[in-house]
Parts: C-alpha cells; structure tokens; sequence
C-alpha cells in the first residue's frame, strides 16, 4: 500500500512518540532502581521483561499504523523520539 506524505508524517509522529514513551518508561525503572536497591540479578531479570515489553509494544504500534510492511521512517520516528526525550530528560534535569 502506498502511502501519502501526511500519512506517512503522521506515521512518523506517531513513531516518535512510541520511543518517547518506551524511553520515559524506562527512566522509570531506573528510579525504581534507585529508590529500591537490586541485586545484578534482580536488575537484569527486569531489563529483560522491560526490553520484551518494549518490543512488542513497538511491534504492535508499527503494526497497527503502517498495515504490517516495516517502514523504515517508523524505525527512524522512534529513534528519534527517543532522541528528543533524552534530550528534553537532560534539559529538565538541569533545570530541575
């Protein structure tokens, strides 16, 4: 199926909100971390059920909005957006 430029745009957008919000959550779990001590053990058991989570939300967020082909604008939205939020994440930290 071929998409129009507005569509794939707000494709793009939608992407890039996916890796600001698997971003976000992952910081997150980083405060956990930090508020409750864990083993090494402990932290990579949950890294691994956070990065499968992530995962097949990505999956199902790129599945949903580009009809199940791989648009590499929707890899590059989330990249992106994952970008953007480590870099509002320092400005905030700065400022906070």
């Amino acid at each position: 199926m071929i998409l129009g430029i507005g569509a794939e745009s707000e494709i793009f957008l939608y992407a890039g909100l996916a890796g600001m919000s698997v971003l976000c959550t992952y910081y997150i779990l980083i405060y956990f971390r930090k508020l409750i001590p864990h083993s090494n053990l402990a932290a990579g058991i949950e890294d691994v059920i956070f990065w499968v989570a992530a995962s097949i939300y990505i999956f199902r967020r790129m599945y949903e909005t580009t009809y199940g082909s791989i648009r590499w604008f929707f890899v590059l939205g989330v990249l992106c957006g994952a970008g953007i939020g480590y870099l509002l994440f320092r400005l905030f930290g700065k400022i906070w």
